[in-house]
């Protein structure tokens, strides 16, 4: 009886091939959540720069340089087209969700934060005795600029390219 043998059969004797079964084999998902881990830890170092003072909160928060979001959806992208070429439907969907993305952080995001940090500044001058002077503060730090844009969406070129050449 003869023995067929397949691609899996064939890569599996050689750990060096194929990376283990834990880690995802896909380019795209892996480049767009280190895009969004690298921008996020940067947010460190910019905010400390703008600051001088550490904040490991910002790793958390939205907001501010460079844009994870930006950077997450552009490297999503660049992965998707260096992988599967930009001709398909899948490079479409994804350069249409980031710019979607984009445009909506220095859009609606960026003005929603405007408006909380001035509604913020309007409850801070309420007298004590009325009912929302102790209402906490709103999150006025929602959306970017359009260099903190710039900033993710190149980001996300670079980790794409390079877990590409990886």
């Amino acid at each position: 009886m003869d023995e067929v043998m397949t691609a899996a059969d064939a890569t599996s004797g050689s750990a060096a091939t194929s990376p283990p079964a834990w880690i995802p084999a896909n380019l795209a998902l892996i480049s767009a959540f280190l895009a969004c881990a690298v921008a996020q830890f940067l947010k460190l170092f910019t905010s400390w720069y703008k600051d001088r003072r550490w904040d490991s909160k910002r790793m958390l928060d939205s907001g501010g340089m460079p844009s994870s979001h930006s950077a997450t959806v552009t490297a999503l992208t660049v992965a998707v087209g260096l992988d599967q070429g930009t001709g398909g439907a899948a490079f479409a969907l994804a350069l249409v969700l980031a710019l979607i993305v984009m445009y909506d952080a220095t859009g609606v995001r960026l003005h929603a934060g405007r408006q909380a940090e001035l509604l913020n500044q309007i409850v801070c001058e309420l007298p004590p005795e009325h009912p929302l002077s102790a209402v906490r503060p709103l999150r006025d730090s929602l959306g970017h600029t359009p260099v903190q844009v710039v900033a993710g969406a190149i980001l996300g070129c670079i980790v794409a390219y390079l877990m590409r050449a990886a």
